[in-house]
């Protein structure tokens, strides 16, 4: 009797306990933004030139405000009164609620039908009062007959605000919502859904809460990005465990076993693949670590937290509440024989398999092949501007507006820190360089002029671009400059262009340096988790080709479909890291099942048996994966559109193709080699017992 009331206590224990996390740290999910910064100069490359000038900057008192650019334009030339009229308004904001330092007079644009003037903010203000402060900047300096708009990195910030504002409402929501009606089809159940999606809601409180601990004392950084991110991850992951382990229990209650016997053989035979997988996404994406962009170290932490978490609610929540429903849980299905998924789709797809091995992988991967040869040409150099937000933003037409009528860098000149004694011959040297429309060195009141302030021996010296900052040509200016410059001792170039160039290339080393890390780590784990040193490598080749497709596809999309003609420099390496470490796990639920019934019935009958038995469950959890992601997109932000998109796209490819299709046939043409050089493929089953699971029943 004793034994039998224990039987109920600890999964009774296990759900008090997470109800408990859920009521207490739940709230942490919404509190997330309070130690979030989407400051984007706290996420450039530390050993960076332009990183330097940015400190440097500090020391001339110019990195202590936000620019505000204010534009003025009419259809019209501008008149005398009309720009007197702007100039008094920018001196009447001196000393206003968030304003530092005085204001620039305005300035008319050369074709006489525009104003320029700037100003800057504290950069202490929080979302909210940065937005109120850029509402009364507007009012203030409305002049009649112009229309005014805010430029420059304050507003842009403001705009970064307003597209996360929604991220811990409308995309928690939209998310859940999704899985709900995902779950809700494949089960047919109405409690089994609603206990899956509270287990992906606990560990999510408890991912938050963690990460908030972490962020409030500066050991991790979280910026709308990241926590978008992370509340992706961990309600996919959940979702995509709580799969696995259910079907196990499904499975298991079809057969005749009582609840208990159930509960324990699905968490036995569901623990090692789900603990696999976990470790391989966390450590994919610990390998961030090794970044030199703070944001993708940031994520490296916190989304390794996320999945942690995940899997913990998975092998204990889950578990737990299954045992306590039973059969009820799947009310008002019925666990019958035939939901083990021995008959149906996925037994005319192992059917294929069986007779046409060669064919079918051949068949898979010249596709995947093809579509891999577009990968290298994507554009990776950034997002312009004017494509960052989906949809329209204020900061950016007021970009293009000040494009339109002033030089293209205006308002984000390029920045060169030079020693004092050679203040002159730095600016001659900068303004000589080709797509430079002129330079000046930056005179004690913050603006361009014949006095230089000096500190510590040094001047600043602002060149303005006659591109776009954010264009490729202004890169290569950079570029320029710095070529011409760093004969001189002591000088550096930075500013907006410069730190995007940086960031670019910073990428591309980064990707050359994690890409074989992830690669390594996933590697290790198959090998570990499958006992062999082909399967893993197979795996890993399939994903990675997985991979290169995606990237091919969205090569091709993304200018003629989604209308980007550049992507940011960190969506490959952020691509490669979700989707190989993803798609690995698909591979881990199917193999790990697959290498159970080879050791019963052989290599032929195991790695049939094994798609048949996993087929409809890792295609559900494809789908979960993919809708997830896919939820990001309503974050209107090129960046997370374009992973939103490769993430689920290519899910939804290594699911229905890759782990269905390529990789099955790929084991069944190579029979017992596959599992080199463990043991089960040299072991041989009686002829009795290689009967096709097509042909059972």
């Amino acid at each position: 009797m004793a034994r039998r009331s224990t039987r109920w206590l600890v999964p009774a224990l296990l759900v008090l306990a997470w109800l408990a996390v859920g009521g207490g740290l739940g709230p942490f999910a919404g509190k997330l933004t309070e130690v979030s910064t989407n400051d984007q100069a706290a996420f450039l490359p530390q050993s960076a030139e332009s990183t330097h000038v940015l400190k440097a900057q500090e020391t001339f008192r110019q990195g202590d405000g936000q620019p505000v650019i204010v534009v003025w334009t009419s259809g019209a030339s501008v008149t005398p009164e009309q720009t007197t009229a702007a100039t008094r308004a920018l001196a009447a904001l001196r000393g206003a609620p968030g304003v530092v330092g005085t204001p620039t007079p305005a300035f008319p644009s050369d074709d006489g039908r525009a104003l320029q003037g700037v100003l800057q903010l504290s950069p202490d203000l929080g979302p909210g009062d940065l937005g109120d402060a850029l509402d009364r900047i507007r009012a203030s300096v409305a002049v009649d007959g112009l229309t005014t708009q805010l430029a420059g990195p304050a507003a842009t910030r403001a705009d970064l605000g307003d597209a996360f504002a929604g991220i811990d409402g409308v995309l928690l929501g939209v998310a859940l919502v999704t899985v709900l009606i995902i779950l809700l089809a494949v089960y047919r159940s109405v409690l089994l859904p609603l206990v899956i999606i509270l287990g992906a809601v606990f560990a999510l409180g408890l991912a938050c809460a963690v990460v908030y601990f972490l962020a409030d004392r500066d050991i991790v950084r979280v910026d709308g990005q990241v926590q978008g991110i992370l509340f992706i991850l961990v309600i996919g992951a959940a979702t995509d465990y709580a799969l696995l382990l259910t079907a196990r229990f499904r499975e298991e209650l079809a057969t005749g076993a009582d609840r208990f016997t159930a509960g324990r053989i699905a968490l036995r035979q569901s623990v090692e693949p789900i603990v696999a997988s976990a470790a391989t996404v966390a450590l994919g994406l610990l390998a961030l670590l090794l970044s030199n962009l703070t944001n993708n170290r940031a994520l490296g932490p916190v989304g390794a937290i996320g999945i942690a978490c995940a899997a913990l609610s998975a092998l204990t929540f889950l578990p737990a509440a299954l045992v306590l429903l039973g059969r009820a849980a799947l009310w008002p299905a019925r666990p019958r024989p035939s939901d083990t998924g021995a008959q149906g789709l996925w037994n005319r797809v192992a059917a294929l398999v069986d007779r046409r091995p060669r064919l079918v992988w051949v068949a898979s991967v010249l596709p995947l092949v093809a579509l891999a040869f577009f990968a290298p040409q994507l554009n990776a150099r950034g997002v312009p501007l004017d494509e960052t937000f989906v949809g329209d933003a204020p900061s950016v037409a007021a970009q293009a507006a000040l494009s339109e009528h002033f030089p293209g860098g205006s308002g984000q000149p390029a920045v060169i820190v030079a020693p004092a004694a050679r203040a002159t011959a730095i600016v001659e040297k900068a303004g000589a360089v080709e797509g430079v429309s002129g330079a000046a060195a930056v005179s004690a009141s913050g603006r361009p002029g014949d006095d230089p302030k000096v500190v510590d021996g040094r001047v600043l010296v602002e060149a303005t671009l006659r591109d776009a900052p954010d264009s490729d040509a202004a890169q290569d200016t950079v570029r320029r400059l710095r070529s011409a410059l760093h004969g001189e001792d002591g000088v550096l170039v930075g500013g907006y262009s410069a730190q995007r160039y940086d960031t670019t290339e910073t990428a591309r080393q980064d990707t050359l340096v994690i890409v074989p890390v992830v690669l390594g780590i996933i590697l290790l784990i198959l090998i570990v988790l499958l006992r062999s040193l082909t399967m893993p490598v197979l795996l890993v080749a399939t994903v990675a080709l997985n991979f290169l497709a995606v990237l091919g596809v969205s090569t091709l999309l993304f200018p003629h479909l989604f209308g980007f003609t550049g992507s940011d420099a960190s969506v490959p390496l952020y691509g490669f890291v979700f989707l190989v470490a993803l798609g690995v796990d698909y591979n881990i639920f199917l193999m790990s099942r697959v290498r159970e019934e080879t050791a019963r019935h052989g290599a032929r009958e195991g790695v049939l048996r094994g798609l048949v038995t996993t087929g409809g469950v890792i295609t559900s959890a494809g789908v979960v994966l993919a809708a997830t992601f896919a939820a990001l997109v309503v974050i209107p932000l090129a960046f997370l559109v374009q992973i939103a998109f490769i993430v689920a796209f290519g899910v939804l490819l290594d699911t229905l193709v890759v782990r269905s299709l390529l990789v099955p046939a790929l084991v069944r043409d190579l029979g017992g080699r596959a599992w080199w050089p463990s043991r089960l493929g040299r072991e041989h089953v009686p002829a009795a017992e290689e009967s096709s699971p097509a042909r059972q029943h």
